[in-house]
Order: structure tokens, then C-alpha cells, then sequence
């Protein structure tokens, strides 16, 4: 058995109040959490900085970024994957569920290319003990890809994988209700010419048809008889909510409108929006805000998306600004809803019985920087 660890004077933060306290643990598990300071000379001494459980990240494509640096180029996996991880673990995220996309949306995307080489490159550095994070999967199965189907049925058998949305990015409804905001972001991204533009949106309009209710109901079925975690995507209205209530999902994860998101939080599914949609004060897509679904009580979790530092520092602008919100509730919001909303009830709050997964911050110019971070009681940044 290994000797305790002793975390003293710090602010611990906690599911329900912040106190300065201590927290103990041994062999990867805290063993008590109580307020005062230890005097005995093993106590680490946290000078007053904050002591908060590790993050739990559900949705991010931080990963390809690592992969294609650069238009054109593909960077070694193995590589890629670490340095991914690097990143995770600096931001204080101690649990990330990286997302895979299955299928594409842009006839000059790289994602299914790249789709078994991420998996394999995220199951090797796992199975190595390479990883500072604990990583698992999260499969976006774009619905209207004429093969999501069949691929999703050669990766769910992955151990990783422990959560599955389900979306369709066709114009005209969900996400892009907005043609002229569908048009812009991806003409702009990916530099199509109007014709190849037109073409694109006919394509995917047409492929929503054919595919997306089928995929649908297919992929939701297998993974209610696994025992998965699903997601819905985009929900906009009351129908939509229902559906994917009806489906028995847990996950509304980017609602696009508050009357989507009040469905879904009053029908049991826990509303996921963007930290940087707080960070930068709304969405990109001309969608609703995630700090006005805050103000209206129906946000419960923050995922960072595509910025990996925004989770602590969208929490801080929660805890400061948003009527309702105190640091505990805030916190609660990255670290202890979406691991219980994945079904992961080992972790995600300072509770005695629980992982040690920590994360030491302080204030900065009115931002939360991590200072150091605890995997199972193991420092890891």
C-alpha cells in the first residue's frame, strides 16, 4: 500500500461549496475531504490555490488538428496523439472522450481517411500506458453519409468507445437552419466554387433523405444493446427533443435553440453547449447562445469542441457572471455532470471513494490557470 497524500490549504472546491480544507488520498482514490489545515510535515502545502476535480471532457476534435497541422499534411499519429495529449492534460482535463467522425461532410475532408488511423493511434498510445489523460471514444456518426452504418458497425466493437451522437449537418434544418449560414461556413472553410457549392448542397440534402432516420434507428438500437451513452446534435425544436428523448438518449449536446434546449433538459437529457460559445459570448453558427440557455437554468454541460483551455476559463465566466451560478456549480458543469451523463460514477467531484483526479488552479489577470494536475493520485502535469 502506498503512504497518503495530503493536499492542504487549499480552496477546495467541492460539488456543493468552496471551503479551505485538505484532501487526502492513497493508491488513486481520495480517502477524505475535509475542511482545515494539516500541520503534519508530509501535508503538500497548496498556498491558497484552488483544488478541484479533474475535468471530464465529452466532444472534442482537438486530435485532428494534431493530424493535418496543415492542408496537406498528415503528421506521424503516434506523434500526433501525444501531443494531443499534452494539451488535454495542461487544459486539466484528467478524462477525454475523443471524438471520430464517421463520415464526411465535405467532399475535400480528410476525416474519413484519417478515421481508422486516429482509432488505432489513440488504442495504441492507451494500451502503452503513453497517455497522460485517461482517453475514450466518442463516435459522431454523421447520419446522412451513405456509410456511416457500415462503419460504425466495424468500430463500436472498440473497448474505448463509450459514447455515440448522432447528427445531420444538411442544409436547411438543425445546425444550419440558415442556408446563407451553411453556404458561409462551408464555402469559406473549404474554398468551393458556387457550382461545386450548389452540387454540395443538393448531394447532402438528398443523402438526408435516403439515409438519416434509417441510420438513425439502427445505430441508437445496437447502442441501447450495449449499454452506450447516447448524444443527440442539433436538436432546434420540441419535436426534435422528443425524438431523441423517445430514443432514451441521456446527451443533448448543442441545441440550437432555447425551445430544443428547455425540452431536453425538462425531458431528462443533460444540455450540452461549446465553451468557447461562453468564452467568446455565442456561437458561430448565429445559433443560440450558451450563456442565455445558462441564464435560463437549461445548460448543464460545457464541452471545450475545438479549444481545449476553454473549459476551465467558460466555467470562471459562468461562476462571475451568470445569475444562479456560483464555482461549485460552474465546475460541476465540466467535471461531475458529463462523467455521470456517460455513465462514469467514479469520478468527476472531491469525494472520498472516488478517483483522485485533481487539478491544482489559481486566478490570473481574472482567468483560472492550471498549475498542476492529478491522474488516480499520479501527477501528471
Amino acid at each position: 500500500m502506498s503512504p497518503e497524500q495530503i493536499f492542504t490549504n487549499a480552496q477546495v472546491v467541492t460539488a456543493t461549496e468552496v471551503f479551505y480544507g485538505t484532501v487526502t488520498a492513497r493508491d488513486g482514490v481520495i480517502l477524505d475531504v475535509q475542511a482545515g489545515r494539516s500541520h503534519l510535515p508530509q501535508a503538500v502545502d497548496m498556498e491558497g490555490d484552488y483544488l478541484m476535480p479533474g475535468l471530464v471532457e465529452l466532444h472534442t476534435d482537438n486530435l485532428e488538428k494534431h493530424m493535418n497541422p496543415r492542408p496537406g499534411v498528415d503528421w506521424p499519429s503516434d506523434s500526433a496523439v501525444l501531443a494531443h495529449d499534452a494539451q488535454i492534460v495542461a487544459a486539466g482535463i484528467t478524462t477525454v472522450f475523443d471524438a471520430l467522425s464517421i463520415g464526411d461532410v465535405t467532399p475535400k475532408g480528410n476525416r474519413m481517411r484519417q478515421l481508422p488511423v486516429m482509432l488505432e493511434a489513440i488504442s495504441q498510445a492507451e494500451r502503452s500506458r503513453h497517455t497522460r489523460a485517461d482517453h475514450r471514444l466518442h463516435l459522431r456518426c454523421e447520419l446522412s453519409h451513405e456509410r456511416t452504418l457500415e462503419l460504425f458497425g466495424t468500430l463500436v466493437d472498440s473497448p474505448l468507445v463509450q459514447l455515440v451522437s448522432v447528427m445531420d449537418h444538411s442544409p436547411g434544418q438543425r445546425q444550419f437552419a440558415s442556408m446563407e449560414k451553411y453556404r458561409e461556413y462551408y464555402q469559406g472553410k473549404y474554398h468551393l466554387n458556387d457550382a461545386e457549392m450548389e452540387a454540395f448542397m443538393t448531394q447532402h440534402v438528398e443523402n438526408s433523405r435516403r439515409y438519416s432516420d434509417v441510420h438513425r434507428r439502427a445505430i441508437v438500437e445496437e447502442c441501447r444493446q450495449r449499454s452506450l451513452s447516447v448524444a443527440s446534435h442539433d436538436d432546434a425544436t420540441a419535436e426534435h427533443a422528443r425524438e431523441s428523448a423517445g430514443f432514451g438518449m441521456s446527451i443533448a449536446e448543442f441545441p440550437t435553440t432555447e425551445v430544443a434546449a428547455r425540452e431536453s433538459h425538462q425531458l431528462g437529457l443533460s444540455v450540452l453547449m461549446g465553451a468557447p460559445n461562453v468564452v467568446r459570448g455565442g456561437s458561430h453558427s448565429g445559433n443560440i447562445a450558451a450563456s442565455e440557455l445558462a441564464a435560463k437554468g437549461v445548460l448543464d454541460i460545457l464541452s471545450s469542441d475545438y479549444y481545449p483551455s476553454s473549459l476551465l476559463q467558460a466555467a470562471g465566466v459562468l461562476a462571475e457572471q451568470t445569475p444562479g451560478y456560483d464555482l461549485p456549480k460552474a465546475i460541476s458543469t465540466i467535471s461531475l455532470t458529463p462523467a455521470r451523463a456517460a455513465g462514469l460514477a467514479d469520478r468527476g467531484e472531491l469525494r472520498p471513494g472516488l478517483r483522485a483526479d485533481m487539478l491544482r488552479a489559481c486566478q490570473h489577470g481574472g482567468r483560472y490557470r492550471v498549475r498542476q494536475v492529478w491522474r488516480g493520485g499520479a501527477r501528471v502535469f
